[in-house]
C-alpha cells in the first residue's frame, strides 16, 4: 500500500457541527469579535449583527462561520484560562440578559451564578445585585453594548472591579474594595459603541436617609 496517497487525518478531529454550543463557546466568539472590532477588521453595525448571531446561536455550526474570516486574539486562551486580576474565571453555565429594541432587568432577591452576559442593543439592560445571593465569591459580568446601555448596581459591602472601553460611548466601573477578604468580587468587563456600560455600588438607605435629612435641615 502507497502510504503517501493516503489522505492525512488530523490529530485533534474537529468538534462536530451539529453539537449543541455552550456558553465557553458564545464566549470565545464573542472575544473574538470583540478584538476584530477593536483592530477595525469590523464595523460597529457588523460586530453588532454578529454579535447578535453568537448569543442566538444553538449550536457550534452556527457559531463558527461568524469568525472563519477572523483571525483568533493572541491572549484569548491566556484570557480565558486566568480570569482577570488573576482570578480563576469562573466556570458553569451562564445567564443571559439580552435587550435588542427592548430592556431587560434583573433584580430583587435571586441568585447569581458565577457569569452572566449582558447585551443591549438599541436597548437597556439592568443588573441589580443590591439584593442578590452570592453562591461563589467570584461574579463575572460580561457587558456589552451597541446603541444601548447596561447598568450594574451592586451592595456597598462588596469589592467592585472592571476593564473595559467605550468607543464613541461610556465605559465606567466605579472601583470598589470591601474590608472584608472574604466578601464577594464581581467584575465587570466589556465594552460600549455608541452606548454606556456603568458599573457602581447602590446608595444604602441609610446614607440616603442621612443625606436627605442633612440636606432638609441646610435648607
Amino acid at each position: 500500500m502507497d502510504l503517501e496517497k493516503q489522505p492525512q487525518q488530523s490529530a485533534t478531529p474537529a468538534q462536530p457541527v451539529g453539537i449543541r454550543a455552550s456558553d465557553a463557546d458564545r464566549d470565545r466568539i464573542a472575544d473574538i469579535l470583540r478584538e476584530a472590532m477593536a483592530e477595525g477588521r469590523l464595523t460597529a453595525d457588523e460586530h453588532a449583527e454578529r454579535v447578535d448571531a453568537v448569543y442566538r446561536a444553538k449550536t457550534v455550526g452556527e457559531l463558527e462561520p461568524l469568525v472563519q474570516d477572523l483571525p483568533a486574539p493572541a491572549g484569548a486562551a491566556r484570557t480565558a484560562a486566568h480570569g482577570v486580576h488573576g482570578h480563576e474565571s469562573p466556570t458553569g453555565p451562564a445567564d443571559n440578559l439580552v435587550a435588542i429594541f427592548s430592556s431587560s432587568t434583573r433584580k430583587g432577591r435571586w441568585r447569581v451564578g458565577s457569569r452572566t452576559n449582558a447585551f443591549a442593543l438599541f436597548g437597556s439592560v439592568e443588573v441589580d445585585l443590591t439584593e442578590a445571593l452570592f453562591g461563589q465569591r467570584l461574579t463575572v459580568i460580561n457587558a456589552t453594548s451597541v446603541f444601548g446601555s447596561v447598568e450594574v448596581k451592586v451592595p456597598e459591602n462588596i469589592s467592585l472591579r472592571g476593564s473595559g472601553t467605550g468607543v464613541f460611548g461610556n465605559f465606567e466601573v466605579a472601583t470598589l474594595e470591601s474590608a472584608d477578604p472574604e466578601a464577594p468580587v464581581v467584575v465587570v468587563n466589556g465594552y460600549s459603541v455608541f452606548g454606556s456600560v456603568e458599573a457602581k455600588p447602590k446608595r444604602g438607605k441609610f446614607i440616603a436617609d442621612l443625606q436627605d435629612r442633612l440636606r432638609k435641615y441646610l435648607g
